[in-house]
């Protein structure tokens, strides 16, 4: 039987994902319509540290992972954080997580990420060439950086796993000097750095946003302040907020879960909750920093830097707990010269969508009407455009792409 291509799409999520999705299905004469419950990049498309690195994007259960547990237990500044909890469905996903967390399972789900991870910035360039005017920015230099030359040690037992999964990821190893003469906001506590070739950042709001207008531009109606609770599969539609459509997107980020559940996606979306803020620099980092010890990202933003960090494992609405970005605050301090911590603004916690191996939910669920793109964890900037190019055609020519085929939501 021949595939027909749906007319009129909605997409549920203003993110980059849901975006890069309706931009793609306008690309190929598809109506859409974009809902959200709060507006365009609100959720965790806004504050987060605005990679574009498909080198460094990995599963999130790692073996390393499993000695923060005991510790993230005990102490809210931990740069892993699970409170103590008595909620089911969190623990039922922490044990998950945790017998992902071996090597012998990274290597599988790294070697799934490697085809698509490959494709990621490509996308970025494709997004460009069809008017999305926001840039993305080199990363002139990108650097890892420690106090210690051993503790450059964990990252290059990584970059050679995942050069080994086929993924090329191209360093050098600095020296303290080196790293300072490259990078001068670097304080002298760094003894040690690790550069990164080939990757990329941006500013994940103003790059959202611009990415909205595009959709808005072709023809799209994006509606903000709609709560979609239900989806309700018609047979000659799918009804979203009381209108019919052809198909639709679950598109909601850390929400995915209430909607997709009934459609026989019960893999566990968990929110992995990172925060961010704002301060001047002087100077202002030419290019990314990361902290791979403490776990703080570092991203210039203008005239400021962006400064995030943290993995915290807690309901998705949450409150910002101000012990976060305290505990942010105290491990970049020692790090870094020039950067007037205590001026902060832009204070923000965002939920990533976490699944329990480590692979995005991408494709059709048990409805041939309902798919579903999120899941992505820490890499939904990085992987958003190439999610939504991948995701339209499957919708379109009902052709399943290679690269999608290990991320099937109803796994």
């Amino acid at each position: 039987m021949e595939h027909e291509s749906p007319r009129n799409v909605a997409v549920v999520g203003a993110g980059m994902v849901g975006l890069a999705t309706a931009w793609h299905l306008q690309e190929r004469g598809v109506t859409v319509t974009v809902l959200d419950r709060t507006g365009i990049a609100a959720g965790s498309s806004w504050g987060n540290a605005g990679w574009l690195t498909p080198g460094l994007a990995t599963p999130l259960p790692e073996p390393a992972v499993l000695k923060y547990g005991l510790r993230a237990v005990v102490s809210p500044k931990a740069p892993v954080y699970v409170p103590v909890t008595t909620d089911r469905r969190l623990l039922s996903f922490l044990v998950r997580f945790a017998r992902n967390s071996t090597m012998p399972r990274w290597r599988s789900a790294m070697s799934a990420l490697v085809p698509i991870n490959s494709l990621a910035l490509e996308a970025f360039e494709e997004l460009r060439r069809g008017g999305v005017e926001a840039p993305t920015l080199e990363a002139r230099p990108f650097l890892a950086a420690y106090r210690t030359r051993e503790e450059t040690e964990t990252l290059l037992e990584e970059i050679a796993h995942i050069r080994q999964s086929g993924q090329p990821l191209e360093h050098d190893v600095l020296s303290g000097e080196e790293a300072r003469a490259l990078e001068p906001a670097l304080s002298p506590a760094i003894g040690a750095a690790i550069r990164l070739h080939g990757q990329r950042y941006l500013t994940p709001s103003t790059y959202v946003a611009a990415l909205g207008e595009a959709v808005r531009g072709r023809g799209a109606r994006i509606v903000s302040g709609v709560q979609v609770d239900t989806l309700r599969d018609r047979g000659e539609g799918v009804q979203v907020a009381g209108e019919i459509y052809d198909a639709v997107v679950i598109a909601s980020g850390a929400w995915l879960n209430q909607l997709a559940r009934p459609f026989g996606v019960t893999l566990p979306v968990q929110a992995g909750r990172g925060y961010s803020f704002t301060v001047p620099a002087d100077p202002v980092p030419r290019g990314p920093v990361y902290f791979p010890a403490q776990r703080v990202a570092c991203t210039p933003d203008g005239d400021r830097l962006r400064v995030a960090g943290m993995m915290e494992f807690r309901p998705a609405d949450a409150g910002l707990d101000t012990r976060r970005i305290e505990a942010i605050v105290d491990a970049a301090r020692p790090l870094l010269r020039g950067v007037e911590l205590g001026a902060r603004r832009d204070e923000w916690v965002g939920a990533r969508p976490c699944t329990p191996d480590g692979l995005p939910l991408i494709g059709a669920t048990r409805s041939d009407r309902v798919y579903v793109a999120g899941g992505h964890g820490m890499w939904g900037i990085t992987l958003g455009p190439v999610t939504g190019r991948l995701l339209a055609d499957r919708m379109t020519t009902g052709r399943l792409p290679d690269e999608l085929r290990p991320f099937d939501p109803l796994r």
